[in-house]
């Protein structure tokens, strides 16, 4: 049997125990108590072994500049850096998908994939909002700004996962434009991707090929219908998405970055680390274990 015909069965089972009756045939109540055991082994089996799967993926990470103006996108950088640090010192690989700069070397939003050996396990707890305390480069009077920027965390959904219609995509083309906003190219390789059912919008301008910058919006497409999909199956009230990007807001904190202190505090662990400057540097391995102890 396959999982679902498991469950059914074990449903069947249940309203079979709800039966006063079952109880005047000792021998088959020991038949099914013996059945709905094993069939509960088999499904927590059938849950590890999704589970190991799952933990096992690739991931497509996004980061936004929150609350904060042009010290949010500098943030935002700064952790785009940390996480590709993070990922050069396990060995994993990293793609740019897309990007949105500003004109202090700032990021509004980066989209990038990372592929590695237990990348969705060690990276699905950095998904929230993250707070930064400190005095901005355009800060004239020296005193300390909050601000904040945004992470998500997608599986990379694969082809047999999510599988996408051609007349469900309405694909525009456009010039793509430098960080200062203006036209750097007279040809139109940008992609702009609208999946109409949806109406999730993903855009690339990172290549100088549309079909190299169409394959990376689709990656994109992909892995946020993915998560839409498993909270439908799931039956989550708030998507996904929303809820790890929530508004970025200072008070949808996870974790706080504070520079004066040299202090990192993850609000969900209670707990502080004061060498920010090595963890800035992509030194993450006692963050993310600390999930696992």
């Amino acid at each position: 049997m396959d999982v679902e015909e498991l469950k059914n069965r074990l449903k069947e089972i249940e309203k079979d125990f709800s039966n006063p009756e079952i109880f005047n045939f000792p021998e088959k109540l020991k038949e099914l108590q013996k059945e709905y055991h094993l069939i509960k082994k088999e499904l927590a089996k059938a849950k590890s072994s999704f589970n190991d799967k799952e933990n096992n993926k690739n991931i497509i990470m996004e980061i936004r500049a929150g609350t904060g103006g042009e010290e949010a996108a500098l943030f935002a950088a700064d952790l785009f850096r940390m996480y590709s640090k993070f990922a050069e010192k396990k060995g994993w690989s990293t793609e740019l998908l897309s990007a949105s700069r500003t004109d202090l070397g700032g990021l509004k939003e980066i989209i990038f994939k990372i592929s590695g050996k237990d990348v969705l396990k060690t990276l699905k707890n950095e998904a929230g909002v993250h707070r930064v305390q400190r005095i901005p480069v355009t800060e004239k009077s020296g005193r300390i700004h909050t601000s904040t920027a945004s992470v998500a965390v997608l599986p990379e959904a694969t082809e047999t996962e999510i599988k996408i219609r051609p007349e469900d995509l309405k694909i525009e083309t456009f010039r793509a434009s430098s960080k200062g906003g203006q036209n750097v190219q007279k040809v139109e390789t940008a992609v702009r991707i609208t999946h109409l059912p949806t109406n999730l919008v993903v855009s690339c301008q990172e290549e100088r090929s549309q079909a190299r910058n169409k394959e990376k919006a689709l990656k994109i497409l992909m892995a946020r219908l993915l998560a839409l999909e498993r909270e439908k199956k799931e039956k989550e009230l708030i998507e996904t998405r929303r809820s790890q990007i929530k508004k970025a807001e200072r008070a949808d904190k996870i974790r706080t970055y504070n520079f004066p202190q040299n202090r990192v505090t993850d609000h969900r662990l209670n707990k502080s680390w004061y060498n920010l400057s090595e963890i800035m540097e992509g030194k993450l391995d006692e963050i993310v274990e600390s999930f696992n102890q």
